[in-house]
């Protein structure tokens, strides 16, 4: 009698995360909602002159959406590990802060 020991097959490993990327249609998505804001930024240079306080919030405003629109799907920070966030975000965050010091020490809102 001989006795035959069977192991049950191994599991199989479990398959890596897919890499989610965008396709070329969402680039072109992206591409075109940044071309109108840019056009909504430059008609600001038509507005009456009364409304330059408007002007200046919507700028800002549009400004800050592009920043993170290009940041997020041009430079893949949306697709990328966290930690490349979170450099990226402690050096912007640091530039700002040298920055800012620059404008007060040279008392700029005086």
């Amino acid at each position: 009698m001989s006795s035959v020991t069977q192991h049950p097959a191994p599991a199989p490993a479990p398959a890596p995360a897919a890499h989610h990327h965008p396709s070329d249609l969402t680039f072109i998505k992206v591409a075109l909602i940044l071309a109108v804001i840019t056009g909504i930024e430059t008609s600001t240079y038509w507005w009456m002159d009364d409304a330059h306080d408007a002007a200046m919030v919507t700028l800002f405003v549009m400004m800050g959406i592009k920043f993170f629109m290009i940041l997020l799907w041009f430079m893949h920070l949306k697709f990328d590990s966290k930690l490349f966030s979170l450099l990226f975000y402690l050096g912007l965050f640091l530039a700002v802060g040298v920055y800012m010091v620059t404008l007060f020490t040279f008392q700029f809102f005086a």
